[in-house]
């Protein structure tokens, strides 16, 4: 199987959207879009009016259209405008859902992939984060559902990934063991999903997309090509690429400025994992002119690019945050730091300063601190033996009261609201207060200061394809 050479990373929210993903497909990269928040996203653009009315013929295709049509009861708003932030919230997750965030899960992953694999004979896939446990069974079903090329999976040790696949091509239930703190040694707490239960007909049988889990250390991509059955390929992320990053592997040690401080440790021999046998794609840095032939003599199959897609004109980011972000590239006053503490999952989250957004401790600190759609809440067990969710960017007291610990909230950022923000979906609340952004990306932003150069503010992932292959 000949792979594409050129993946475009999953980033964000909504910034790897379906127009991002398909216009690179159409040039012959790997078009992905970010599976994150995704139930949230059709909802919100269903209340802003559905422009083009995408997300509606999306969901005509849908394979079972009571499910498709009771969503669009329930949330289109025929009169919506993108200045509409009021948004209706669905349900959240828990490790019992009820059934319409599972029905609506699945259907906003099969629109997704949907519309950007419409029209065009390039390869698509879509982007998880292990992390996100609880919707990801349900996300998974829907992207195979509309077809889905490829599935990558980072921010963890994805290993139950390829068995759920295997056993969504035969229409059977697919499930993930979640991660509870203080569950009882021995007990397995799994979130489960069976098509039966979500489709009145559910196809018998799916086509089995590619798997590529992202990994950033040596022993992680053996444990992937070694003890798991079904890894089609690995996609090595080192810890200059945006968004979250792998901790440090030894003790945490930070530099002068606050950020983890990275070492050989962290380095990953190219030459050890190409005699594991399965191609190989690098991430992180590998985003200019020649880099995909460095990569190809590394032993590469390729590169995956994300923060030079994340600011071209098809990306999902808003567009007056957009301009900031590259006016501060092009006037060289962009740093973008490495944040141990703002991200609720204990990772390095990678942070580009820029005014108005939670970046600056002010606006930081003008949030009133509320945790509403719970994609990076922690699971734990109670005394009692039930579960319960917490989340360390939500009000410190009931983080506490639910037996969490102060000094980890200090610094968390909700990101779940923020990377909605980002792309033009903030929440306004009754009191007044809409959520704020925070963008995320890679330490390397070359490649973006050489895109406005050559393109100006409105390049195109056409243009950063052509710019990847042209050669040093």
């Amino acid at each position: 199987m000949q792979h594409p050479r050129i993946i475009q990373g999953g980033m964000g929210a909504g910034v790897s959207n379906w127009r991002l993903a398909r216009s690179v497909a159409e040039q012959g990269g790997l078009g992905v879009v970010s599976s994150v928040a995704l139930d949230v996203i059709m909802v919100r653009r269903l209340q802003q009016g559905d422009p083009g009315g995408y997300m509606r013929r999306a969901l005509k295709a849908f394979p079972d259209q009571t499910v498709a049509s009771g969503i669009i009861e329930k949330y289109y708003n025929e009169e919506g405008t993108e200045e509409f932030h009021d948004f209706k919230q669905p349900p959240v997750f828990t490790v019992e859902p009820v059934r319409e965030i599972q029905e609506l899960t699945v259907a906003a992953n099969f629109a997704e992939v949907f519309l950007a694999k419409e029209g065009h004979s390039g390869k698509v896939g879509i982007n998880y984060l292990e992390k996100i446990q609880m919707p990801n069974p349900a996300s998974v079903y829907g992207a195979m559902l509309a077809g889905v090329d490829y599935i990558l999976v980072g921010a963890g040790i994805p290993l139950e990934y390829p068995q759920m696949i295997e056993n969504y091509t035969q229409s059977r239930a697919g499930r993930l063991k979640l991660n509870v703190e203080g569950a009882e040694k021995g007990h397995e707490y799994i979130m489960e999903l069976n098509p039966a239960e979500i489709l009145r007909d559910p196809p018998r049988e799916l086509k089995r997309p590619y798997f590529f889990p992202i990994v950033s250390s040596f022993i992680l991509a053996m444990t992937m090509a070694k003890k798991v059955k079904g890894v089609d390929g690995l996609i090595l992320e080192n810890h200059t690429a945006g968004g979250h990053n792998a901790p440090p592997r030894g003790a945490l040690q930070l530099d002068a400025a606050g950020s983890p401080v990275f070492g050989s440790k962290d380095q990953m021999d190219y030459k050890k994992i190409a005699e594991l046998g399965l191609p190989f794609w690098l991430a992180g840095g590998y985003s200019m002119p020649g880099s995909l032939e460095n990569a190809r003599e590394e032993g590469a199959e390729g590169i995956q690019v994300g923060s030079v897609f994340a600011f071209c004109r098809e990306s999902g980011f808003q567009g007056d945050l957009k301009t900031q972000f590259l006016q501060s590239i092009e006037a060289g006053e962009q740093e973008v730091f490495t944040d141990p503490k703002a991200s609720p999952t204990g990772f390095p989250f990678k942070v580009a300063h820029m005014e108005g957004t939670l970046s600056e401790r002010e606006v930081y600190e003008s949030r009133k601190r509320v945790c509403n759609l719970g994609y990076l809440r922690h699971i734990f067990r109670k005394e009692d033996g039930s579960l319960g969710y917490r989340c360390p960017a939500e009000p410190v007291d009931q983080f506490t009261r639910k037996g969490g610990a102060a000094e980890h909230t200090e610094g968390r950022k909700c990101l779940c609201n923020a990377l909605l923000s980002n792309i033009g979906l903030a929440k306004r609340y009754a009191r007044g207060y809409t959520e704020q952004p925070l963008v995320t990306a890679g330490e390397h932003t070359e490649s973006i200061a050489l895109m406005i150069q050559e393109k100006g503010y409105d390049y195109t992932a056409a243009e950063v394809l052509a710019m990847l292959r042209s050669g040093r």
